[in-house]
């Protein structure tokens, strides 16, 4: 009993994604896209593949059964990890769609992202660090001055060094208006750093020289809450003369501790002390005052990578599954009388059927909203029309928070039931399954846990401008269910897609007014049904337009057409399953259903 290689994710399925579905080298009618085509863009995507499947996959194993180590006051990881980071780097992963100004090649984030995926499903703790880096560099192309982009932002995009995001802190969590680390002003222009952060991800390595935390502290004299929160660069060795001359020296930047993760286990989460010898430097990054403005930028990224990851994480796992279902004997079909008769592959069994197509319809689903994720981010930075820019950017902020949260979520349940269909040998670490359903869970928590994006979506996302966001969410579906007519995709999805879309709607007014009335905690008390429901809502709406791509694949005769009609299945479950559900969520946001407002701790 062998199972087929796993291919991390579905070659024809982020094919299709592109090209039949989203049309992608349509984008390169643009200015900024102009140098590129499908077949740069194929040139990309097959050597991430190659490289995810020959030589990243065969990392994740042993990466993941042995963590990073914390001696000695500093951080030594998986040496696989040091073999693999300089290729990553040179296939173009830190700088695929950053401007040709900085070394980038100005490929759409949309491709770059799905490239992406596969590094992600073969190693996703080696994918952190350059995801992070990416983010540092981006923060500091934006907002830094040219005295951090030449001493910063151009070693990051070379991946001489690496980036982290400094936010947490032990005493504040997620609640970044409580932020407490100090930096004072100095005659020499920079600032001394003071403070303690907590779950900084790649916070210390042996991989590179140098790492630059991009740290959240309050300048002396700030006001309280989120209006006093400056964003710093803090090294964790600076130049001995400022701004490059001289050797780098020690920046007092320290590891106070490592936390033990079950998940992610590649990619070091740290406690960290910045200054406690009163010698930490950290340069300004933009204004005053300004810095959870600026690092939103690279908390909203870092939100669609997680989602990326997630879809990634359950991809490979899906996979996983599907190669062992097809090849592992056992037992006989339902009806069968001969006890002599050869054992069937268990995916002849019913229950197994239903096992992989929910996890299809999950992982399909999944990839195809962070494709159509990355493509908004494309259009909002670089459509030629202002009003397509801002359209675009107004469905990128709605659809962010649950970009990131239905992969992971539903994520997790697909990857439970990989394990699953495995049976006993899913729950031994002798096989993958476990391991990847460990490095699930954390991303319903990285970078705002699921209760935060739902806050999120409906108290800022869905009810900003007056719900502009969700009438051209509402008009890209009526697109979507335009094209499934003609397409000949069965009528009555698209007439539940529209009428569960308008039921949204009629929610969000509804909680709407409560919050207008001045009963916050009202509009927001299910904030996190009214999550699962526009995500519900959401998947429907890319299952449908896979479903339109699938049936005018099939009326012009490209193959395999079993792929086509794969999908079409896989949407027709999500259509008879899922869809339904939105009513009783629908119902449930209405309702002011009361329970655990109400509950009291002492009552637990």
């Amino acid at each position: 009993m062998t199972a087929p290689q796993n291919p991390l994710l579905n070659d024809r399925d982020v094919d299709f994604l592109l090209y039949e579905v989203l049309d992608a080298p349509r984008l390169c009618a643009l200015p900024y896209f102009a140098d590129h085509a499908r077949e740069t863009f194929d040139l990309y995507l097959q050597s991430c593949r190659r490289f995810a499947r020959e030589v990243l996959f065969p990392t994740y194993r042993p990466v993941d059964a042995s963590p990073p180590r914390f001696e000695q006051g500093g951080v030594t990881v998986h040496p696989a990890l040091k073999q693999v980071l300089r290729p990553m780097v040179d296939l173009g992963v830190l700088t695929a769609p950053r401007p040709a100004a900085v070394g980038g090649q100005q490929l759409p984030l949309v491709v770059a992202t799905l490239a992406g995926a596969y590094l992600m499903a073969a190693n996703l703790s080696a994918c952190g660090y350059l995801g992070l880096t990416t983010g540092a560099a981006h923060l500091i192309e934006t907002f830094g001055d040219d005295t951090l982009k030449a001493t910063f932002m151009t070693r990051l995009y070379a991946g001489e060094w690496t980036g982290t995001m400094a936010l947490t802190e032990p005493q504040a969590g997620s609640s970044l208006a409580d932020v407490q680390a100090r930096a004072a002003t100095t005659a020499a222009g920079h600032y001394l750093v003071r403070g303690s952060k907590i779950f900084i991800s790649g916070g210390d390595h042996d991989l590179t020289e140098n790492i630059v935390h991009l740290t959240l502290a309050r300048i002396e004299g700030a006001p309280p809450g989120i209006k006093g929160v400056s964003l710093f660069a803090v090294p964790k060795r600076r130049p001995e003369r400022w701004p490059d001359g001289g050797r780098l020296v020690p920046n007092d930047v320290e590891v106070a501790g490592m936390i033990h993760k079950i998940g992610w286990r590649g990619l070091p989460s740290l406690a960290m002390s910045f200054g406690e010898k009163g010698d930490c430097h950290g340069y300004l990054v933009g204004k005053p005052h300004q810095g959870i403005a600026a690092m939103f930028q690279m908390m909203n990224e870092a939100r669609i990578m997680v989602g990326a990851n997630a879809a990634a994480t359950a991809s490979v796992a899906y996979q996983e599954a599907l190669g062992y279902a097809l090849v592992r004997p056992q037992g006989r079909r339902l009806g069968a009388r001969d006890p002599e008769a050869p054992q069937v592959p268990i995916v002849e069994h019913a229950d197994v059927r239903r096992m992989l197509l929910r996890q299809k319809a999950i992982v399909e689903g999944s990839l195809a909203l962070v494709a159509t994720t990355a493509l908004l981010a494309d259009l909002a930075a670089h459509a030629a029309d202002a009003e397509e820019r801002e359209r675009a950017q107004r469905l990128l902020d709605l659809l962010t928070p649950i970009t990131k949260t239905f992969p992971a979520e539903k994520g997790f349940e697909s990857n439970a039931l990989a394990l699953q269909v495995h049976g006993g040998y899913g729950y031994s670490s002798e096989y993958l399954p476990e391991a990847w359903l460990r490095d699930q869970k954390l991303n319903t928590i990285h970078e705002g846990t699921t209760g935060i994006q739902g806050l999120d979506l409906l108290g800022r996302k869905a009810v900003a401008g007056g719900g502009a966001a969700l009438m051209a969410l509402g008009a890209e579906i009526q697109r979507a269910i335009g094209r499934a007519q003609r397409a000949g995709v069965e009528p009555a999805w698209g007439e539940r897609l529209g009428a569960a879309m308008a039921l949204v709607g009629d929610v969000t007014a509804h909680l709407a007014e409560a919050g207008m009335r001045g009963d916050v905690e009202r509009m927001l008390r299910h904030s996190a049904d009214y999550l699962e429901l526009a995500s519900t809502v959401v998947v429907a709406w890319q299952w449908l337009a896979m479903a339109a791509a699938a049936r005018e694949g099939l009326a012009a005769g490209a193959s395999p057409a079993v792929f086509y009609e794969g999908k079409l299945c896989a949407a027709q479950y999500w259509f008879s399953t899922e869809l339904p559900r939105v009513e009783a969520l629908a119902a449930l946001c209405r309702s002011g259903e009361d329970s655990y407002a109400r509950m009291r701790p002492e009552w637990f």
